[in-house]
């Protein structure tokens, strides 16, 4: 929802072209607006040439008419009283009337005084009567409900007059209207403003924009066909049609509908996504207490506040933890500063308790339940779980789930290693699929489409179709590459009609929050297959594929078709696991489990609650589950606004690397051009994040395209530099600056904007990254002949000499049984190990000759380089070639599953040799 905008900071500077979002650009509009008003009136008292400063004015003017018309404040009518000042020569009071209204845009003020600054040269008696009798106004919380209908300015401040009058010194939240007069109206005010969290649709609207805004064309639906369709409709089938397409852009906006007709007639024909639906103006004052009570029941945190309540009441504690109620830290005479740093309130909140107003976390009824409750609701799941040890336990509960042993697994090798453990517990035969490499970043992307069709074909050419049970994809990947979630599922379900999904978003908690990403998560597009799947016309679809592409076609016309499965028997069932605390407000090893799965009552309850219970502590910790309590609230809130902020951020440290002279030198970002090959790309999109292009193609390529970049995954290629990247991030980035990053690859280290992200932060990473330029600048400068040349070789080493990814080799036929297929019994492997008899160690230059000689060498451990962080081999996997080549060039310092003095663990020649292992007593 971005677009150049063009502005100036003064009369005398120069145009400043703005590619940064919306909601930024019109903060700075307001700084420049309010710069050039008094540089306007400067001209004026002296007597100068205005004309220059005038032209400035009337230009920042005319570039926020537009934007203002979708916001509460300044409001339409506040900037047309602006609008007549300027262009009645009145600069003295135009200057003094944008003051006010600059800082309290640009300083979000408005949000804690709704009702403004007072505007220079009106009478604000009856504002400030307003502010007396609402004195705890400024801490209530604020937000602004869409009107849609076509007012004049006349009835516009009759109906926020009304509104106002309904305030009660009760309510916990305040509100102001903003008023649209149109079907796009409507939609790019969805878009733009943040502070909206409700809608009344009312029945006079019209359909088309006054304004020619290529917004209407990137993210809403301008398609002239639509509109003339929807000019067609009668006004209460408009406003269905309105409601369905806001919900479907900010579904956490509540939905109201005001009818002229018969309301026991509309109320059948809306789709449910509105709240209620109320006849003419009989019912203000329902539809204001509608409104309240809808945000009240978004605002509430069940379990957060009985923990809250519960800290504050009085209790004698005969029970565990002696640090209940700060008692073991406040008697103490020497660990007293524990309280001091902590505070005393997260101790007051400690407890094993369950009763008191509590609940339990593995069989609640109270507010943890309902917490959970609200949580699915906020995240589009129909069961959400709340984990109190980290999504690595949250993988291991819904494979548990989900599989009996002797099931196939389809698994991205490149995911991380709590996947494979869970795989080892549930006893599943596993198929590891390749991602495409990435050999000059040393990093893989994701799976091709095609990858996963090959591999499910190839199990139904085999006769065991009917045994493979999961697919397990990492979305979106550490890098940042995002799957086309629902074609995925869409073209396997066509294959497979029962699959289960399970999504590791471990890092994609926040994307269902924005209306971009959204459709490329696990729960958005479950929900989106399940409304296609209902569709007739998908039926009719349907019939005509299968006409078409008939029942005995060869796997070639498989995998190269769009396939679509039949919605009669294809089975909607997506599990999701997310890392809440990596990516929203949470605390350390707050995650959750998000299900989708119309089997779940049926077929996985029972087996999951047993799982979830085998892994979930009965002393979880209370704090980490009120945060996930709180963090909900707030991204069902404020999550779009919060989101779209951190998407801006990356988007300015993007454009500052990309045109910094001196820093451009040695760093550069990747480019969907980097990341993605061009076979999973259209022609001609490359670069939909560069300074010089708009958001256009971004949200072209994340509608259509089969992997998308993550825009705030900022991946900085440091090859130039000759510092591999865990040099540069512990002895530069840390070391020096105190600059926290999570992942590196020999040349490059992620930088990751979160919803926590401020705008001094991204300053100072670019002043840091313009620090460390000069300094190797310097140091090259300085450099003997030498010395450069051993520089310039560590160089190539970084930019041309990468060893190439080596894929998954294969398991050993000792773990495999079917050499038709390339599954693996993984679990065995895995406890075959632990028999020291079976096993041995060999190091890598005896490895490299045995291989080289043609010997069969088996790992029985896991071996993970950090970085890159993926697991190179696996308990019962051939050592081959490549994968030593690969092992031989990394120049890392940590390597997981090797021990330098004696090298790797392998498998014996005779444990290879055995038809069957006789069973590991205490396993």
């Amino acid at each position: 929802m971005n677009r150049k905008l063009n502005t100036t900071r003064s009369h005398r500077d120069n145009s400043i072209n703005f590619c940064s979002g919306v909601w930024e650009a019109r903060n700075d509009y307001w700084i420049h607006l309010s710069d050039n008003a008094d540089h306007l009136f400067d001209a004026e008292t002296s007597g100068g040439d205005t004309e220059p400063a005038r032209h400035h004015v009337a230009k920042i003017l005319q570039q926020l008419e537009p934007i203002e018309s979708y916001w509460s404040f300044p409001g339409r009518i506040q900037f047309e009283r602006l609008l007549t000042l300027f262009r009645d020569g009145e600069f003295r009071l135009f200057s003094e009337s944008v003051k006010p209204i600059a800082r309290a845009v640009s300083g979000q003020t408005y949000r804690s005084a709704p009702d403004g600054p007072p505007f220079a040269g009106n009478d604000t008696a009856a504002d400030e009567e307003t502010r007396r009798q609402l004195g705890d106004d400024a801490r209530r919380p604020y937000f602004e409900v869409l009107i849609v209908d076509n007012l004049s300015a006349q009835q516009e401040e009759s109906l926020r007059a009304r509104v106002r009058r309904r305030r009660r010194p009760e309510d916990k939240f305040i509100y102001e209207i903003v008023t649209v007069p149109s079907y796009q109206d409507a939609l790019i005010a969805a878009l733009l403003n943040f502070n909206l969290q409700a809608c009344v649709i009312r029945h006079g609207f019209l359909v088309k924009s006054r304004f020619t805004l290529d917004i209407l064309h990137r993210l809403v639906d301008g398609n002239e066909t639509a509109l003339h369709v929807l000019e067609r409709m009668s006004k209460s089938e408009r406003g269905c049609w309105l409601g369905a397409k806001i919900a479907q852009l900010r579904p956490e906006l509540d939905l109201y509908m005001v009818a002229d007709v018969s309301m026991e007639n509309i109320a059948g024909q809306l789709c449910d996504k509105f709240q209620r639906v109320f006849y003419g103006e009989d019912d203000d004052h329902e539809l204001h207490c509608s409104i309240l009570q809808a945000i009240e029941d978004r605002y509430q945190t069940p379990f957060f506040t009985a923990l809250r309540e519960y800290s504050q009441q009085p209790t004698g504690v005969f029970h565990a933890l002696p640090i209940s109620r700060g008692k073991s830290i406040l008697q103490s005479h020497w660990i007293r500063d524990m309280a001091r740093f902590y505070g005393l309130g997260i101790f007051m909140a400690e407890t094993s308790a369950t009763s008191g107003g509590l609940d339990s976390l593995l069989e609640p009824t109270g507010p943890m339940k309902l917490a959970q409750v609200l949580a699915a609701r906020a995240f589009g799941s129909k069961y959400t779980f709340f984990v109190t040890n980290g999504t690595s336990t949250a993988n291991k509960i819904v494979v548990q789930a989900l599989i009996q042993p002797g099931d196939i697994v389809l698994l991205d090798r490149n995911c991380h290693k709590s996947h494979h453990y869970g795989m080892v517990l549930s006893g599943a035969r596993v198929a590891y699929l390749d991602a495409y490499p990435l050999n000059e970043y040393a990093m893989y992307g994701a799976v091709p489409l095609k990858e996963i069709k090959r591999t499910l074909l190839a199990f139904r050419r085999a006769g065991k179709l009917d045994r493979v049970k999961l697919i397990l994809l990492t979305n979106c990947t550490f890098d940042g590459v995002v799957y086309d979630v629902e074609r995925v599922m869409e073209e396997c379900l066509a294959i497979k009609s029962d699959l289960i999904f399970l999504w590791d978003e471990a890092w994609f908690a926040f994307a269902g929050f924005h209306p971009t990403y959204r459709r490329r998560t696990g729960m958005g597009a479950a929900a989106q297959l399940r409304e296609r799947f209902a569709d007739p016309d998908y039926h009719r679809r349907y019939l005509d594929f299968k006409e078409s592409f008939g029942d005995t076609a060869d796997d070639a016309r498989w995998l190269s078709t769009r396939l679509v499965p039949d919605p009669m028997t294809a089975r909607v069932r997506v599990y999701v696991t997310q890392s809440t605390h990596k990516t929203l407000t949470a605390l350390r090893q707050g995650s959750m489990i998000h299900i989708y799965d119309q089997d779940f009552k049926k077929k996985v309850e029972v087996a999951f609650r047993e799982a979830y219970m085998t892994h979930t502590s009965t002393s979880p910790n209370y704090q980490i589950l009120a945060s996930l309590d709180v963090g909900r609230r707030q991204v069902e809130l404020e999550g779009y606004e919060l989101v779209q902020i951190q998407l801006n951020h990356a988007m300015t440290l993007r454009k500052r690397i990309a045109t910094h002279p001196l820093i451009k030198k040695y760093f550069r970002f990747l480019t969907p051009t980097d990341l993605i090959p061009a076979e999973f790309r259209p022609p001609g999109v490359d670069r939909y994040f560069d300074s010089d292009q708009s958001w256009t193609c971004m949200e072209q390529c994340w509608r259509s395209d089969e992997f998308v970049i993550d825009p705030t995954r900022l991946t900085l290629y440091i090859g130039g530099t000759g510092i591999d990247g865990d040099t540069l991030k512990h002895e530069y980035l840390m070391d020096m600056f105190g600059i926290q990053i999570n992942k590196t690859s020999r040349n490059t280290v992620l930088f990751m904007t979160n919803i926590g992200t401020t705008r001094s932060a991204v300053a100072y990473l670019i002043e840091v990254l313009a620090k460390l330029a000069l300094t190797f600048d310097q140091r090259t400068d300085n450099m003997s002949p030498a010395e450069l040349g051993r520089h310039r070789e560590r160089i190539e080493t970084l930019t041309q000499r990468q060893p190439p990814l080596p894929n998954f080799s294969e398991f050993h036929w000792q773990f495999r049984g079917d050499p038709s297929t390339t599954d693996g019994d993984i679990r065995k492997a895995y406890f075959m190990s632990h028999d020291e008899s079976l096993c041995r160690y060999i190091t890598l230059a005896d490895l490299e000759r045995q291989v080289a000689m043609g010997r069969t060498l088996v790992s029985a451990a896991f071996v993970i380089p950090y970085p890159p962080g993926f697991p190179v081999l696996l308990p019962g996997q051939l050592i081959s070639k490549q994968i030593l080549a690969f092992m031989e060039a990394l120049d890392t310092r940590e390597i997981h599953g090797y021990r330098p003095e004696i090298g790797f663990r392998v498998f014996t020649d005779e444990a290879l040799s055995t038809k069957e292992i006789a069973p590991l007593r205490n396993v």
